[in-house]
């Protein structure tokens, strides 16, 4: 079987993790500052701040921002459910806005007509690892006095020109195992605000900042320190990983390129696509599945059902209004694309492919 998804542990970060075991320095600790340093140097921000998974850095994000009740954020209905979830954890409301055809991010064309008197924010998804268009979003947040949320979950490295995702404004990554760096399960947020770095800390831990003293109403959010060992060893492989995974994904579509009926991924210009997932449209979708299965090869979809047309939040009341995010949901099919595939494992993939759809 060749996986989907694979983490990549190595004995450096199993003996972290028994030296941490060892030290008796479980919970948030040294640790979670280390990582938290060497994380905001990596992406080039003055702070970051761990958490104990992607969702509750969102939502901690949201709240260190002023999000409240009543508030719209604009976002994407084409990427995982927490993105919006985390809005409506603050009483808030997310509202969707079509997704680019060839990019599969929220569409920046589309965005200034969703914005209301209650609009306080946009939180773009560079989704599967590919960047989305930020200066153009930052231009209209700007302009209509808006902050950024980015969502960085699947972006661990990803660029536009020499600048890194989650360095626009304040950020969200998530480490989850599929990630393109793990820490078993956590998240962190990246910003240069201090406010923001401030108040996250307060919300991540009890609203606490001197233990048993609490200035206002906060989470157990907290990532443990053998998350964080774990993180810390995973950090330094991260730009091999990336790395890894576009040369696959450029081998992949250079094999797939004589296939007219796959559209494969698009990589917009002074971008770096780091490949959280390699996913290409096809029409025939339900056939390729069964030869994929058929030949012991892993594959997902992300994601066969829009947020908006989830049943969750057609009972809130949101309709099918983003047809490209419906018609996209119904072709996309990702394929292995992680450090650990093979070339002899994508010229099998490749070949099944062709096999099927030519």
């Amino acid at each position: 079987m060749i996986p989907i998804a694979k983490p990549n542990i190595g004995e450096e970060e199993k003996k972290a993790v028994l030296d941490v075991l060892s030290s008796g320095m479980i919970a948030q600790g040294k640790k979670v500052l280390e990582l938290e340093e060497d994380f905001a140097k990596y992406v080039g921000v003055k702070h970051a701040i761990a958490t104990n998974n992607g969702t509750t850095a969102l939502h901690c994000a949201l709240l260190a921002q002023g999000l409240k009740p009543g508030d719209e954020v604009i976002t994407t209905p084409f990427t995982f459910i927490s993105c919006a979830n985390s809005i409506l954890y603050c009483g808030a409301k997310p509202v969707f806005v079509d997704i680019n055809e060839a990019t599969y991010n929220i569409d920046p064309s589309l965005i200034e007509q969703k914005i209301t008197d209650k609009t306080k924010a946009i939180m773009p998804v560079h989704l599967f690892g590919n960047p989305c268009d930020m200066h153009e979003i930052l231009r209209i947040a700007k302009s209509n006095n808006l902050f950024i949320l980015e969502d960085a979950a699947q972006a661990h490295g990803a660029m536009i020109s020499d600048r890194k995702v989650g360095s626009f404004s304040s950020g969200v990554f998530s480490f989850y195992p599929t990630k393109n760096m793990t820490t078993g399960e956590g998240g962190m947020i990246t910003t240069d605000d201090k406010e923001v770095n401030e108040r996250a800390r307060l919300i991540r831990d009890h609203g606490s900042k001197v233990r048993y003293y609490h200035d206002l109403v906060g989470y157990n959010y907290r990532m443990t320190d053998i998350c964080a060992a774990i993180g810390i060893e995973q950090l330094k492989k991260l730009e091999f990983f990336n790395q890894r995974r576009i040369e696959n994904a450029n081998y992949i579509t250079n094999k797939l390129s004589e296939i007219p009926s796959v559209i494969t991924p698009n990589i917009t210009e002074n971008t770096r696509h780091v490949f959280h997932q390699y996913t290409i449209r096809v029409n025939q979708r339900d056939k390729l599945i069964a030869s994929l299965l058929d030949a012991g090869i892993g594959h997902s979809i992300f994601y066969p059902v829009p947020i908006n047309e989830q049943k969750v939040y057609r009972d809130l009341g949101y309709v099918n209004d983003t047809p490209v995010a419906s018609k996209i949901s119904k072709e996309v099919i990702s394929l292995p694309v992680h450090p650990l595939v093979t070339r002899q494992d994508i010229d099998k993939i490749t070949q099944v492919i062709s096999k099927c759809l030519s």
